[in-house]
């Protein structure tokens, strides 16, 4: 079966999981970003409204031999079709990088990078009688982009995501996935994803948050990657959120060496 087939089979056996009764309606309080994270919320944006997550991010990779310094712009478009379902856009959009070897003159590259269709979709508004609401994401990545950032094969992934008080001012964010991703070498791979956030409330309007994500194979012969960030929240109003966060890779080589992020989000 084709990877389209395959993700389109899974939206559609989400959307009738989430059609029956048991779907409960999102409360229609503050704004519920999926960015900055590594880790998404099972939030949906609500019925008729729309959001918009825009950020500028720099990452640092360094192999020992050559650096890399690369800048883009995450977007990230969610438009509620319901009260438990959701339409997204997704990408880095423009990308621009520079590569610095020891030998030889550096080389700069810019364009688009792909961008996915998908959805998200309320699963339980509830689990064992706690306050735990769960979605699943997924997403489809057509072939797209431009220059170097071209993509050669259709790619996608899908995600489990929960939200979990785990305490007073405190939430879990666990993510559970696979993907079926293509490599700097064009070469198309399969890899589990694991992500988990945990917020800390600590102010009605500042949250602090520590995140990472693990993807048990980098590219089609590699291994398992990680990294781990860390960033605060600021929510300006009802429908406005601004953000900033730090990054590191713990292992593997995809992950950039460092990345520092910052961002908006605003719902219409």
């Amino acid at each position: 079966m084709k990877l389209a087939s395959l993700l389109a089979s899974m939206v559609v056996s989400t959307w009738m999981l989430t059609a029956g009764p048991a779907a409960v309606a999102a409360e229609d309080d503050e704004i519920s970003p999926d960015r900055p994270g590594i880790a998404e919320s099972s939030g949906i944006v609500g019925s008729g409204r729309a959001q918009i997550e825009l950020g500028v991010q720099h990452e640092a990779r360094n192999d020992g031999i050559r650096r890399t310094r690369t800048f883009l712009v995450p977007a990230l478009f969610r438009f509620g079709a319901s009260e438990t379902f959701e339409l997204r856009i997704e990408g880095d959009t423009y990308t621009r990088e520079k590569l610095s070897q020891p030998t030889g003159p550096g080389e700069h590259s810019e364009g688009m990078t792909p961008t996915s269709i998908g959805l998200k979709a309320r699963l339980t508004d509830a689990v064992g009688g706690a306050k735990a609401p769960t979605a699943v994401i997924a997403r489809i990545f057509p072939r797209s982009g431009t220059g170097e950032f071209k993509s050669v094969h259709a790619t996608g992934d899908v995600r489990w995501v929960a939200d979990w008080e785990v305490a007073p001012k405190w939430t879990l964010n666990p993510n559970i996935g696979i993907g079926a991703y293509e490599d700097d070498d064009q070469q198309r791979y399969t890899t589990g994803l694991l992500a988990g956030t945990l917020d800390y409330q600590a102010s009605q309007a500042v949250k602090l948050f520590i995140d990472s994500g693990v993807q048990f194979r980098e590219r089609r012969h590699g291994k398992t990657g990680a990294i781990v960030d860390l960033g605060a929240t600021y929510l300006v109003s009802r429908d406005t959120q601004l953000d900033v966060s730090i990054g590191r890779r713990v292992t593997g080589t995809t992950f950039p060496r460092r990345l520092l992020s910052a961002g908006v989000a605003r719902r219409f």
